[in-house]
């Protein structure tokens, strides 16, 4: 199993979920960041007054998926989330050692579900 954390534009996140949607990836967690990386400072103005942006606006995605999902879910992130500009955000993935269903009790050997939808 992995775990998938992509940090995108917040006006990329609905395009991005109906993609992972259209592969079959249904469960996930989507936080609102505010983060720093190559993108240029921008100016903002609150009651008339100027000051500078450095930290921007984010949506991080956290999916856990099995290995074999991996690959194709990236393609479908970077396919919906990517424009181009500095800013379009980073994707990590890190391995899930185990995981349990709090319902049950039980480890959670399919994460996603989707071997048992396929298979």
């Amino acid at each position: 199993m992995k775990k998938i954390e992509a940090i995108i534009r917040p006006e990329r996140l609905t395009e991005t979920i109906k993609g992972l949607k259209s592969i079959g990836i249904t469960g996930f967690t989507v936080s609102q960041v505010v983060g720093r990386g190559k993108q240029k400072d921008t100016q903002g103005v609150y009651r008339g007054k100027n000051y500078k942006v450095t930290l921007h606006p984010k949506v991080k995605l956290e999916i856990n998926l099995s290995d074999y999902m991996v690959e194709r879910t990236i393609r479908t992130i970077v396919g919906a989330a990517q424009t181009g500009e500095d800013g379009d955000g980073k994707i990590y993935v890190y391995p899930i050692l185990e995981a349990y269903n709090i319902r049950t009790g039980e480890t959670d050997d399919d994460i996603d579900d989707l071997k048992k939808k396929e298979g």
